[in-house]
């Protein structure tokens, strides 16, 4: 992810959150000048984490149940996918994945 600021990228997951019939609420449970991480509450049970460290630029989503990750997206190493098929499998892609594209995927994916 190119270097965005705590707050902006706050804002785009929450109101990317407020859009979908899938997230219950979100919570803010660090946010401070180079580190954010929200959860966000699914109607299915899971929550989403976003984590996002601004000095190393490290993203991370992960959805979680029963505190296991099962799906998720982060680019240590490079963006990747962790699908869930398989949540240990690193899938790499060439591009950045944006929290609206994981919200997009783990929408689908509810919907079956």
């Amino acid at each position: 992810m190119a270097r965005v600021s705590v707050e902006d990228l706050e804002d785009l997951i929450i109101s990317n959150c407020a859009k979908s019939s899938i997230v219950l609420n979100t919570s803010i449970l660090v946010s401070k000048f180079t580190w954010l991480k929200i959860r966000a509450s699914l109607t299915d049970g899971t929550f989403i984490d976003v984590s996002y460290n601004q000095v190393t630029e490290k993203t991370a989503y992960a959805q979680i149940r029963d505190e296991q990750r099962i799906f998720g997206a982060d680019n240590k190493n490079g963006w990747h996918w962790h699908p869930y098929e398989d949540p240990q499998r690193h899938d790499f892609v060439d591009k950045e994945i944006t929290f609206a594209e994981f919200l997009k995927q783990v929408e689908a994916y509810m919907a079956k």
